[in-house]
């Protein structure tokens, strides 16, 4: 075993908008901060290869649930904002609120400085214009969506942001933790964290693994930000916490439909949608690369509909789910209740009313999956309003904290609370 003998002031365990967001405020206060990612800091290239060994590989940023769908992360720096959207929903305020957590004054200082709003017409694609005509046309509120991304850079009839923007228009946590590096952090990618070490029920440092060499590294403080899925197993596996944890995913379907008078099939998803807050609904266009469209396609046995990808309108629905299943060790299982099915059919069944209002037809939908893994080590059960565990000085930022059902794009919330968590510590 390697033993590193620098002690640093803090370990950030994670580099999605939790983690980066409380290394950069860190190193901004020339604190010695030490960025442990177990991805790849790669630059994205926004390919399908790329995306596939960072989010999409079991084991390599993906999960297959016991009921056959799947669950998806980002395994590289920068997290899930590297995979998502770049969709930038506003925090729910009031449920943090509940907890003794004001993310009011994080949340304006983001805004002031990140690239966040809705997008011009001109970056908005034919398939989402027709997409939104369709939803006014049934009298829903269908409004442009805040999106992370610079629209000066942004490119007409481009689809990149999907897999991972190499022009650097959509922005991620990635941008976070070159600020950390350039003001005196230290990231080391690959990096494996197999626990956390506690010495008289203070958090005093982590065990990882790096090409294939065992290191010990110390800090004062550690903070896990390695998502919904990764720390509570971080917390098990340093005998913090049970075995098993219950958790959301946020499950997603995407339905399609075909329209003979556009040809379209690249641009940015997600620009405009609706969410219904009561009943846990989530509506937007999601138009798709090729290979994504062709793989939800086949995956459902729609064989005939693999050369109408420039011809499709996409609807994604998205529910907040009951929050349950279990991430075990090696393991997830997440089967859908039945509110979560009956959610999700609600979804649906919107989503083909605006589809054939549009003007499509051939309408089919796939399996559902998921991205937002989360409420597994909640704030006000597993970790207190300053999201510290019960191992003092041991603290966690990602959605594993959020308290409730979500049903949201959670980056902006991350950002906001590790912004606050910088901050106090």
């Amino acid at each position: 075993m390697s033993k590193q003998e620098t002690i640093y002031d803090a370990i950030v365990v994670g580099t999605g908008p939790g983690g980066a967001s409380v290394a950069r405020e860190l190193a901004r206060r020339q604190l010695r901060v030490l960025i442990l990612e177990r991805g790849s800091n790669v630059p994205l290239q926004g390919t399908l290869s790329q995306m596939a060994g960072m989010a999409a590989v079991p084991g390599k940023g993906a999960y297959i649930h016991r009921d056959g769908s799947l669950l998806v992360s980002g395994m590289v720096v920068g997290g899930s904002s590297a995979i998502n959207f770049a969709t930038a929903a506003p925090p729910p305020l009031s449920m943090f609120a509940n907890h003794g957590i004001d993310l009011a004054p994080a949340l304006a200082m983001l805004r002031a400085e990140l690239p966040m709003g809705p997008l011009p017409d001109d970056l908005i694609g034919p398939m989402a214009k027709r997409i939104a005509s369709g939803a006014s046309a049934l009298g829903l509120d269908w409004r442009k969506l805040h999106k992370l991304i610079r629209p000066q850079i942004c490119r007409t009839g481009c689809w990149r942001c999907v897999y991972g923007c190499p022009f650097g228009a959509k922005w991620t946590a990635r941008d976070f933790v070159d600020e950390a590096v350039a003001s005196g952090a230290t990231l080391l990618d690959r990096a494996y964290v197999e626990n956390v070490m506690v010495e008289n029920g203070r958090a005093c440092g982590v065990r990882y693994l790096r090409d294939g060499t065992h290191h010990v590294v110390r800090a004062a403080k550690v903070v896990l930000a390695g998502g919904g899925i990764g720390s509570p197993r971080l917390l098990h596996s340093s005998g913090l916490h049970a075995a098993q944890s219950a958790f959301f995913s946020d499950p997603v379907v995407a339905v399609m439909g075909q329209v003979d008078d556009l040809e379209g099939g690249a641009e940015v998803p997600m620009a405009s949608g609706l969410y219904l807050q009561e009943e846990g609904v989530a509506l937007a266009d999601m138009t798709l690369p090729r290979p994504m469209f062709q793989a939800f396609a086949a995956q459902v046995g729609r064989v005939d509909r693999m050369l109408s990808h420039a011809r499709t309108l996409t609807i994604m629905v998205k529910i907040r789910d009951d929050i349950g299943g279990a991430i075990g060790p090696r393991w997830v299982d997440k089967t859908l209740s039945a509110a979560d099915r009956a959610k999700l059919s609600r979804g649906i069944g919107m989503a083909r009313d605006i589809l054939r209002t549009a003007g499509a037809r051939k309408i089919f939908k796939s399996w559902h999956f998921a991205a937002h893994p989360g409420g597994s080590l909640p704030i006000g059960v597993i970790v207190d309003s300053d999201l510290q565990t019960t191992a003092s000085n041991l603290y966690v930022c990602d959605a594993s904290v959020i308290p409730g059902s979500w049903g949201l794009p959670p980056t902006l919330t991350l950002l906001c609370l590790g912004k606050r968590l910088g901050m106090m510590l």
